[in-house]
């Protein structure tokens, strides 16, 4: 049996050791998880700040208009694994002004296509 699910991203942070396991069984996107960002900042800024390391090829900034805090977090994605580690490795990262946390994560490769619709198996147990 197979359940539709829309088509959302899911974002995986794991220590490097286990993500060997997943590239294994999936394709991936390699990339990094930026929180507290200065809002005021775009993402023209934060791909220029990244691209010292390496191609971007997704750069997604996110605010929190009820957070009540100034603050965005963004999702930037490098063409290579490689590319994603370096950016890693290079921190702290201070960018606009402000230290912020970064973290390494992977996402499955989606099809770009709208109308597609990842498909998940479920098994059920009585």
């Amino acid at each position: 049996m197979e359940v539709k699910t829309s088509r959302k991203a899911v974002y995986i942070s794991l220590p490097k050791k286990y993500m060997a396991g997943l590239v294994k069984n999936y394709e991936l996107d390699h990339g990094l998880f930026i929180k507290g960002l200065p809002s005021r900042l775009g993402e023209r800024y934060v791909k220029a700040y990244f691209k010292e390391w390496g191609t971007i090829t997704v750069c997604e900034i996110k605010v929190s208009p009820d957070s009540g805090i100034n603050e965005a977090m963004a999702y930037v994605r490098f063409s290579t694994e490689d590319e994603a580690d370096s950016a890693d490795w290079a921190g702290p990262h201070i960018i606009g002004g402000s230290e912020v946390e970064v973290r390494r994560i992977v996402c499955p490769k989606m099809k770009d296509s709208d109308d597609q619709v990842a498909a998940v198996p479920v098994t059920l147990q009585n």
